[in-house]
């Protein structure tokens, strides 16, 4: 068995200009100056994991192909996660949903905290990936910082982003969602 005791912190976008990697990081950053626990950026572009591809129910946690196994084992290695992720069309990207689905008990029992970003923040995003982590058993953090980007930043759409500083005003809440989840890991 996996000794899980790191928090995960899982970039949602696969799209060519994304700027999820570099806010993951900074939004793991934050997290190891406020909470001071061991945080390693998961980048969904690094697992590819065909849609729907296993022939068996996650829940039953047996897989058939080593993609999966290797996801099994990568998230099995989290005690906690961070979905940071886009909102697209009041959604989040199907790759995140797929990760998601690909799996069933290495997600059970542990906390997850969900940082949305785009135009409007992400709200809706938020509450739509909340419930699945409610479907999926767990713990879901009640402040769901929603980052807003500039109109400016979504019409560039360079793939480059400074996040310390376009995020600033949303320090205090990414502080207390991880204030959140260190007390939602030492209950678990």
């Amino acid at each position: 068995m996996i000794h899980a005791n790191k928090v995960l912190v899982i970039a949602g976008s696969l799209r060519p200009r994304r700027i999820a990697i570099q806010i993951a990081d900074w939004v793991a950053e934050v997290g190891r100056e406020t909470i001071g626990a061991t945080f390693e950026v998961v980048d969904l572009k690094d697992w590819p994991l065909p849609m729907d591809d296993e022939p068996g129910v996650p829940a039953g946690g047996v897989y058939e192909f080593e993609h999966t196994r290797a996801w099994s084992r990568k998230i099995a290695s989290g005690d906690a996660f961070v979905f940071v992720t886009p909102q697209y069309n009041w959604g989040y990207p199907a790759a995140l949903k797929n990760a998601l689905d690909h799996l069933y008990s290495e997600w059970a029992g542990k906390p997850g905290m969900i940082v949305t970003y785009g135009g409007h923040g992400g709200g809706r995003c938020a509450e739509q990936l909340q419930q699945v982590c409610h479907g999926l058993h767990m713990t879901p953090i009640v402040t769901k910082p929603g980052l807003t980007l500039s109109r400016e930043q979504i019409e560039t759409n360079s793939g480059l982003i400074d996040p310390a500083a376009q995020f600033g005003p949303h320090l205090d809440d990414l502080r207390r969602a991880f204030g959140e989840l260190a007390a939602a890991r030492a209950a678990a």
